[in-house]
């Protein structure tokens, strides 16, 4: 039998830098290599597994949808599209819903969206969108420039123009900004994932917020990877006490299936009309058969046990050798360490569990409803590999 190292390195595109392991099955927070070898979770597929892998509710509302009707266009209406928009916007106050297959798109969608709010009530000059430096909102050619990260501006120029990059934490610069240009929207992470799993400060999110509305400056709240009950709350900027004009999310809201949302408020539910936004895959039965069941299932009881988690993970790591600090909210957490993040990755990797990188730290994700058990064996062996 040919190797599937072999094969993945002649036939795939070389853009990433794959760990030598081969999963091939799991259940919830447990995955199995192809010897056998079992690997407690703490990435969910960079937090797109809400509930853990095979989740057996979950795949059984999918495999129900997949053998009723997979697929149909937005040229026709579809129940689990409508149902599922409308459970989003109940849940959050938001008024209308796009639907698409990735952050990047949703993060597109969101873009698009702010600039046509400005044009119509400004004019074509107002297009420029604030973003802050360290963020990270995607890898389209326009979700880069709007990455406040210089490493990525660097081989696909010219990138979209009309990105403006204010410091996290600094309303000065944000003010600054606003003053100088003529600006659509303010777009931000209300917790810094790639950038490190840095929060932002309440103060300076609701001064964003307050700097928004004076100015009719379109608030962008990207959730991409710390929403659907990832920081404790159903959506991350529901801990910071602001309504943002848009929101927009993907990875686990449909649990292991591709789907984005962009969410709009009452100032940018008809902007986009009939022709000016589609996609073909976007509001798919199956993806959203799988996040119908996501959301209904992240309620009061799973929140608090997010919260439960978190503060275990806190209490473990706080103080323990080799580890300097720890960043983030509910289970969206970044480990600051002496030893190189990487070398940490991969002793976890020796020793049974699976934790990524956020530069220089190590980043966990685990699963929503992760038992308490494996995610205290698995916090020994990262202790262990934080150790001198």
């Amino acid at each position: 039998m040919n190797n599937i190292f072999e094969i993945d390195k002649e036939y795939v595109a070389d853009t990433y830098a794959r760990f030598p392991l081969e999963l091939t099955s799991g259940k919830g927070s447990l995955l199995y290599d192809n010897e056998g070898k079992e690997y407690i979770d703490l990435g969910t597929g960079i937090a797109v597994n809400t509930f853990g892998v095979a989740d057996e509710e979950w795949a059984g509302v999918v495999s129900a949808q997949a053998a009723k009707l997979s697929h149909v266009s937005n040229l026709y209406y579809s129940e689990p599209c409508a149902i599922l928009a409308e459970k989003l916007c109940k849940r959050t106050g938001m008024k209308k819903v796009f639907f698409s297959n990735s952050g990047a798109e949703a993060n597109e969608c969101a873009i698009k969206t702010a600039r046509k709010y400005a044009q119509d009530k400004k004019g074509m000059e107002y297009y420029n969108i604030i973003t802050l430096k360290n963020s990270f909102h995607g890898r389209t050619v326009t979700t880069l420039a709007a990455t406040g990260q210089d490493v990525f501006h660097t081989m696909f120029n010219p990138l979209t123009d009309g990105f403006l990059y204010a410091d996290a934490n600094d309303i000065e610069s944000v003010k600054m900004l606003v003053s100088n240009n003529k600006c659509a929207a303010i777009m931000f992470e209300v917790v810094q994932g790639e950038g490190g799993v840095m929060p932002l400060d309440a103060r300076f999110v609701k001064q964003l917020a307050q700097i928004a509305e004076k100015e009719d400056i379109l608030l962008i709240a990207d959730e991409v990877q710390i929403g659907n009950g990832r920081s404790g709350k159903l959506y991350g900027y529901m801990n910071y006490g602001i309504t943002p004009d848009i929101v927009t999310t993907a990875k686990g809201l449909a649990g292991g299936l591709p789907l984005g949302a962009t969410l709009f408020g009452e100032k940018t539910a008809d902007v986009l009309t009939n022709g000016t936004h589609g996609s073909t895959f976007g509001g798919n039965p199956i993806c959203c058969a799988g996040a119908i069941n996501v959301l209904d299932r992240i309620d009061d009881g799973l929140l608090d046990g997010v919260d439960k988690r978190s503060k275990i993970i806190f209490d473990s790591l706080t103080g323990a050798e080799g580890i300097k600090a720890i960043s983030g909210m509910g289970l969206m957490l970044g480990i600051e360490t002496e030893k190189d993040a990487g070398e940490v990755v991969s002793e976890c990797m020796k020793n049974g569990v699976l934790v990524l990188k956020a530069k220089n730290k190590v980043r966990l994700l685990p699963a929503l409803n992760i038992p308490v058990d494996l995610l205290t064996k698995a916090l020994e062996v990262l202790k262990n590999a934080c150790k001198s």
